[in-house]
């Protein structure tokens, strides 16, 4: 039982990342028809937020100290951030708390860079084919990336979780296992918890508000609603700016578990594609629900054997279950890297639109 919990809760943490990055690509594609591969490069954009805010804080002041010497005989440099020199204890829990403050610095810029990307190239491109819609946006992915790369280096910049978000929680201990049976990295449990946070106030503000009502009208009868003098396409466009910021909060949050690098949105730009298939496109909450089914089966397909495992006269049947299961991973190398795409096959064989896709979406 904790190595089934330990696998799913990877695989929740992993579902997160697919659930929310899949959840903005559904929202373009509902809302404007668009098929959007710079999609991914709003979810590395959001993390090198991150980044940023974090060189903003430590950026130093160094100060000579006269009365002690280096090993050459000057004087030595004593380097302090200008936050903890102007504000003391409170400039170093800013230094500490850098990725969840970058939330508030993420969205207003995702959301301007969400909005100027709608209204500059993309609207051009709504009665144009899906194939010239990747083309583009793939080459936006690629320019967005490039600039990363020439501004930020090539290398991953690590980045760290709070000190009290840190380290290992012992999950098994809090659900009434026996203590230590199951650790898990505390960061990662934050999380899956904003991912619901974001997910759950996503699909509120479509469900509850009438801003909401006219966008879920618009993506199921376009024409009608414009007939009634609703401006549509304003509201279309915010629901652009509305995606590329759950991209963009999505990477901030993502940075302590990978560290950011330039192709970070490619990365998981294909699989959350697949995961938005397999749910159906369109379908806000097949995006979500195939995201964490994806991720937990990735999970699982990860498994290993461990090192010290009861022999066959001493197992139990779920230790036996588990055997069986690690032979098949071991007969199966590698099955871990291509077991969404195959899930992926399978699902669209038996149901072309997806689990939870609208009838006569990529049934033809």
């Amino acid at each position: 039982m904790d190595q089934i919990l330990l696998q799913i809760l990877n695989g929740l943490d992993k579902g997160s990342a697919y659930a929310l990055i899949a959840l903005g690509l559904t929202l373009i594609f509902g809302t404007l028809g668009v098929v959007n591969f710079a999609h991914g490069a709003l979810f590395m954009l959001g993390a090198f937020c991150t980044v940023s805010l974090n060189k903003l804080l430590t950026m130093e002041q160094v100060v000579l100290d006269e009365t002690r010497m280096t090993a050459w005989g000057t004087p030595m440099e004593i380097r302090t951030p200008f936050v903890e020199a102007w504000f003391g204890e409170f400039g170093t829990t800013l230094v500490e708390y850098a990725v969840p403050l970058s939330i508030l610095v993420a969205i207003p810029v995702m959301l301007l860079v969400g909005v100027t990307m709608e209204r500059g190239l993309i609207k051009h491109f709504y009665k144009r084919p899906h194939a010239e819609q990747i083309l583009v946006t793939f080459g936006l992915a690629i320019v967005l990336q490039e600039i990363i790369k020439a501004w930020f280096g090539a290398n991953p910049i690590p980045q760290s979780e709070p000190d009290a978000l840190g380290g290992m929680l012992d999950f098994g201990a809090a659900i009434g296992m026996t203590e230590g049976t199951i650790t898990y990295p505390a960061w990662r449990l934050v999380y899956f918890l904003f991912a619901g946070v974001v997910i759950t106030g996503v699909f509120c503000f479509l469900q509850f508000t009438t801003f909401g009502m006219v966008v879920r009208a618009g993506m199921a009868d376009r024409e009608t609603v414009g007939l009634l003098g609703i401006n549509i396409d304003k509201r279309f466009t915010f629901m652009f700016g509305l995606a590329a910021v759950v991209a963009g909060l999505a990477g901030v949050m993502y940075t302590p578990i990978l560290s950011p690098d330039y192709h970070l949105g490619m990365d998981f730009l294909v699989l959350s594609f697949v995961v938005v298939v397999v749910g159906g496109m369109g379908s806000l909450g097949g995006a979500v629900m195939a995201g964490f089914l994806l991720g937990i089966l990735q999970s699982f397909t990860a498994m290993k054997r461990p090192a010290i495992f009861p022999d066959a006269a001493d197992r139990t049947v779920g230790e036996d279950i588990l055997n069986v299961w690690y032979t098949i991973l071991e007969y199966l190398p590698g099955i871990d890297q291509i077991i969404i795409y195959l899930a992926a096959v399978v699902v669209l064989l038996v149901r072309p639109r997806g689990l939870m896709g609208r009838k006569g979406v990529m049934e033809t």
